[in-house]
């Protein structure tokens, strides 16, 4: 089985760490590591060296032809944002995305995303202080400011910069498993899950206090405990908090409500129980703590866009041909 491609668009001007964002994800080896193995190509829309905002000067093995064939097409950022991208570019994408490409815009590239047409009537994400502008340019377009990503199955765009390795990390999650993007986030050291819909701008704590402290360990607790019942009055007490305290420095600190990342949580583990064992889903639905097999599938469903047997069905097969494919 040939190795999916990832090609990511490269232009004059790029910022390094934009650019970086794909390659940290796409491009490094990790099969042994039990991951997909991707090809890799840095694709330039222009000939010759391409030079960053960094100073640096990098030059690209592949142009704008070899987005043909990719399975996935990233556009990690973009320039002169009232200027319409190179006629080529958004012939390119749109071309990729008819042979059935997934194409992302990461931060300001979901403007040139946006300027191919095919975030037409749909959703869309991009940095929170560019979100009014790419609504001016293309009023046909729901812009989400505050998300870090929004997935519309082609078509996938993103806020900036962490965002940017979330996103990537979704698509990981989305096409290879739970389990698969599990590992890789541990690689990168990077959280590994944040849903989409979170909030984009979140305050952290400044300092380290015995509150805070308290609060990191009550999540903590609630993590490895999935399967027992959490109210937001049991854990704000846990964490030393009143309940108003806790609800407040939790939207602060995660960037979501205390019930949705509790569901969010309990998701993930039944993704890694579907696809590494064989158990029910009754007894699935138990240790992720939903308590009956119809809680699991409807939350399962509407956060994943998919049933838990067809996601065991799709995930078991592709861990077993990872597996089968690994160097030994």
């Amino acid at each position: 089985m040939a190795d999916p491609i990832v090609a990511a668009i490269a232009f004059d001007g790029i910022s390094p760490f934009h650019l970086s964002v794909p390659c940290l994800v796409f491009a490094e080896d990790r099969t042994t590591h039990g991951l997909p193995r991707f090809e890799f190509r840095v694709c330039a829309i222009e000939d010759g060296p391409i030079r960053t905002d960094a100073g640096l000067t990098i030059s690209a093995p592949h142009g704008l032809s070899a987005l043909d064939g990719a399975d996935i097409v990233i556009v990690p950022s973009w320039k002169n944002l009232e200027v319409p991208p190179p006629a080529a570019l958004i012939e390119a994408l749109r071309r990729a995305h008819r042979g059935g490409a997934l194409i992302v815009g990461l931060c300001l590239g979901t403007f040139a995303v946006a300027a191919t047409g095919l975030l037409s009537g749909r959703r869309a994400a991009t940095h929170w202080a560019f979100s009014d502008q790419l609504q001016a340019l293309y009023p046909d377009i729901l812009v989400e400011p505050e998300v870090l990503y929004i997935d519309n199955g082609d078509v996938v765009t993103s806020a900036g910069v962490a965002a940017g390795l979330d996103c990537c990390l979704h698509i990981i999650r989305a096409r290879y498993g739970a389990e698969a993007a599990l590992r890789l986030a541990r690689q990168i050291v990077l959280s590994p899950h944040r849903q989409g819909g979170q909030a984009q701008f979140i305050e952290r704590p400044i300092a380290t206090t015995g509150n805070a402290d308290r609060f990191a360990q009550a999540l903590d607790t609630v993590r490895k405990t999935l399967h027992e019942t959490h109210s937001l009055d049991s854990v704000a007490d846990i964490a030393g908090l009143t309940r108003r305290t806790f609800t407040r420095r939790f939207q602060k600190t995660i960037g979501t409500s205390f019930g949705d990342w509790l569901t969010d949580q309990r998701v993930a583990l039944a993704q890694r129980l579907l696809e590494a064992t064989e158990k029910s889903m009754d007894m699935i639905a138990f240790e992720a703590g939903f308590g009956s097999a119809t809680s699991l599938r409807q939350h399962f469903s509407a956060r994943l866009r998919t049933t838990p047997a067809q996601y065991r069905r799709e995930f078991s097969k592709n861990a077993q041909e990872r597996v089968a494919q690994a160097p030994r």
